[in-house]
């Protein structure tokens, strides 16, 4: 055994779980009985309790259009992490790794934008959509071109998106090169020697030999699409226009603080946390990221 004595391990590990469950565990509990009980009312008068009103904030979620609209837009937002910030990341590591000199510059200049807050990312991106002297809209004139309304409906969802997936490449990015350097080098040289190419150990080495850290990188990416909040809440509040922007943090927000709706707020808090266990548990077993190689 590595350590004979186990009471210094625990002198560490208590107040990280005290901490957890203070701060985490029983925020959750309380959020789960909030959600059983209705709390429009504002203030409670002296002995007046909250009513209890059992599954109707979770009934309620079955037809409400602008939860569907939310739902629907994590969803997209989850297939598009998939593919661009994970693949992105994948892509920019793998050739990252192949450069023997000045990877540090490139570690250091995809990972800044991690070190930018989400609000200052988003504020930037409003200067750049602004229709009156936004930056995109100083470039049309440029080429002689009418001014574009980048967030009107039918174009809002995907604005909204590029900063947010190009926000945490960098994140993932290094995750991906930390397990390349992992992979032994001798691998790769014997595979040349039988005549393998590059794009070919990509997939017959790279890929498998980083299963695990994939499968990590894609848990990371789905489950933080659905906890998504700041960056669009700063680039289009309420998710402006017609809510159609909406994404399950921003509801859960506008519910809450918004509408006052601390009852169905805590009830989509709810929500998120199941789907976001659901869904790592799935991406787990489709992934195997422990299947033998």
């Amino acid at each position: 055994m590595l350590y004979k004595k186990k009471w210094p391990l625990i002198i560490f590990l208590v107040p990280s779980l005290i901490f957890l469950v203070v701060f985490l565990y029983i925020p959750f509990l309380q959020n789960i009985k909030n959600s059983l009980f209705d709390m429009t009312t504002p203030v409670l008068m002296p002995g007046q309790t909250w009513k209890f009103i059992g599954l109707e904030n979770y009934k309620k979620m079955f037809t409400d259009p602008d939860l569907k609209i939310a739902v629907w837009n994590s969803l997209k937002m989850m297939g598009l992490t998939i593919i661009f910030q994970v693949g992105i990341a994948f892509v920019l590591a793998v050739l990252v790794s192949n450069v023997k000199r000045g990877q540090q510059f490139f570690r250091t200049v995809y990972f800044f934008p991690i070190v930018i807050s989400a609000t200052a990312i988003g504020l930037i991106f409003k200067l750049f959509y602004n229709y009156n002297g936004g930056m995109l809209n100083q470039l049309l004139a440029v080429f002689g071109q009418d001014p574009v309304n980048w967030l009107k409906p039918t174009l809002a969802f995907f604005m909204v998106s590029i900063p947010t997936l190009w926000s945490y490449v960098g994140f993932y990015f290094v995750i991906i090169l930390t397990g390349l350097s992992d992979i032994p080098d001798d691998i790769y040289e014997a595979a040349s020697i039988d005549g393998c190419s590059k794009v070919k150990q990509v997939f017959y080495i790279t890929i498998p030999m980083l299963r695990g850290v994939l499968c990590t990188c894609i848990v990371l990416a789905v489950t933080g699409a659905l906890k998504v909040f700041d960056l669009p809440w700063v680039l289009v509040p309420n998710g402006a226009p017609q809510g159609l922007t909406h994404f399950l943090g921003t509801y859960m927000y506008q519910s809450t603080f918004g509408m006052n709706n601390f009852d169905y707020g805590s009830a989509l808090a709810v929500l998120i946390v199941i789907l976001g266990i659901a869904v790592s548990k799935v991406i787990n077993a489709v992934v195997k990221p422990d299947k033998d190689r």
